[in-house]
C-alpha cells in the first residue's frame, strides 16, 4: 500500500499517512471549499489500510482551525481507529494545541469523549515570528 501524501494549502492541512510505520499526520488548516472532493480520497485510503494496519497507529492531528464539515470528516476517521484496536492493534491519538487556544483543546475533549482510543494532549507553545 502506498503512502497518502497531500502537501498543506491555504485550505486545506497535510495529510501524511505512512502505512508502513502506521503514522498518520493532519496538520494545518481544514477549511476546504469542497469537503467530499478533499476528504473522499483520504477516506477511502483509510478504508484500504483497515485491512492491513500497521502493529501501531498513531494519528497526530494539529489544526490550528477546521470547519464543521471537515470536523465530520475527522471523527469518521477517529471511529476507524476503533476498528482497528477492536482487532487487537495498538492505537493512539495525538491532539496538538496551542497552548492559547482553550477552544481547540476542549474540541479534542469532545472528541476523544465520542472514541474508544487513547488521546494524548500535546500542548504547543505559540512561537512569534520575528520580523
Amino acid at each position: 500500500m502506498d503512502k497518502l501524501f497531500l502537501e498543506a494549502t491555504v485550505q486545506t492541512p497535510l495529510i501524511d499517512f505512512d502505512p508502513e510505520s502506521g503514522l498518520m499526520q493532519i496538520k494545518g488548516r481544514a477549511i476546504p471549499d469542497d469537503p467530499d472532493n478533499f476528504w473522499l480520497p483520504i477516506l477511502n485510503w483509510f478504508e484500504s489500510y483497515l485491512m492491513l494496519p500497521a502493529e501501531e497507529t498513531t494519528f497526530e492531528i494539529d489544526l490550528d482551525y477546521f470547519n464543521i464539515s471537515s470536523s465530520k470528516r475527522i471523527l469518521v476517521l477517529l471511529y476507524k481507529l476503533n476498528d482497528i484496536a477492536d482487532n487487537g492493534r495498538r492505537v493512539n491519538v495525538k491532539w496538538c494545541y496551542n497552548k492559547a487556544d482553550e477552544d481547540m483543546f476542549e474540541v479534542g475533549q469532545d472528541l476523544a469523549y465520542m472514541v474508544r482510543v487513547p488521546f494524548e494532549f500535546v500542548e504547543i507553545e505559540e512561537v512569534l515570528a520575528i520580523a
